[in-house]
């Protein structure tokens, strides 16, 4: 399949079930708490790509503007969150998603998105918009497996879909790679341009006199992530670490790994599936 092909693809990106029923049972309240609501959407990249997409949607004139979910809740409607949380719930039987392990999928995203925050207050950058960025970075990777399950498939054989090589597996196998479709989809759906360049370079940030920090940003916190989900070695650590990336930022690799712990993924993944 062609990068526009894939495009133009109509596709449902799954949602966390979990998330959908707090959301839902929230909504429902005489008075909903809009910190909660965004709170839970921030946790799921699904729903947060659904609302980035309403709020910068040509309805609002703001196409472009929007980074954050709260910047989106700040110009929708509860009725606007409410039917996009009733749409997302009534697709919750199309979440399967073949090679995906969702439940890892969206821990990871949301991991990401911590660090990327954590990082951009390290070096003076907008902390929302690396949060957005960063648990958003990876929904080309989803469209890719929904929309290309084949091809996908003998990718995964080879190279597991969180090793530090994917991006370049793909943009051999495929002529492009999860960074430009994700681009690609965010273009088409209005968000804002830093948001799209960001996504579209996070796996070579400053390749080609490009220079994109808040790309940096995303770049420093998959690695860290897919390092961490591949147990690397200290040596392995220090050799994969992308110094060239940090020393543009000004980010050192003990910067990286000094951000608070999380509890990553369960024990025992193995060569699982995300």
């Amino acid at each position: 399949m062609e990068l526009q092909a894939l495009l133009a693809a109509h596709f449902v990106l799954p949602s966390i079930p979990q998330v959908i029923a707090l959301l839902l049972s929230e909504l429902e309240r005489a008075e909903p708490d809009l910190k909660k609501i965004s709170q839970l959407i921030s946790t799921d990249p699904a729903l947060t790509t659904r609302l980035l997409q309403l709020s910068n949607s040509p309805r609002f004139k703001l196409s472009g503007q929007i980074h954050s979910v709260s910047e989106s809740l700040a110009i929708l409607g509860l009725v606007d969150v409410r039917a996009m949380s009733a749409e997302a719930a009534s697709a919750a039987s199309f979440k399967a998603v073949t090679g995906i392990h969702l439940q890892r999928f969206w821990s990871y995203s949301l991991n990401v998105a911590k660090v990327a925050r954590q990082l951009a207050g390290e070096v003076r950058q907008n902390q929302q918009e690396a949060f957005t960025c960063g648990l958003i970075h990876a929904v080309g990777e989803l469209a890719i497996h929904i929309c290309m399950p084949a091809k996908a498939a003998v990718l995964d054989r080879e190279v597991h879909t969180l090793d530090l090589a994917r991006a370049a597996a793909e943009r051999a196998a495929f002529g492009f790679c999860y960074a430009q479709v994700g681009a690609g989809l965010a273009q088409k759906w209005h968000f804002p341009q830093a948001m799209i360049e960001a996504l579209e370079h996070q796996y070579a940030p400053f390749e080609d006199d490009v220079y994109e920090p808040l790309a940096g940003l995303i770049h420093l916190a998959t690695w860290r992530a897919r390092a961490l989900a591949a147990e690397l070695s200290e040596r392995a650590l220090a050799v994969t670490f992308p110094g060239v990336v940090g020393e543009v930022l000004g980010i050192d690799i003990d910067m990286v790994l000094q951000q608070d712990p999380f509890d990553w993924f369960a024990p025992n993944t193995g060569s699982a599936p995300l």
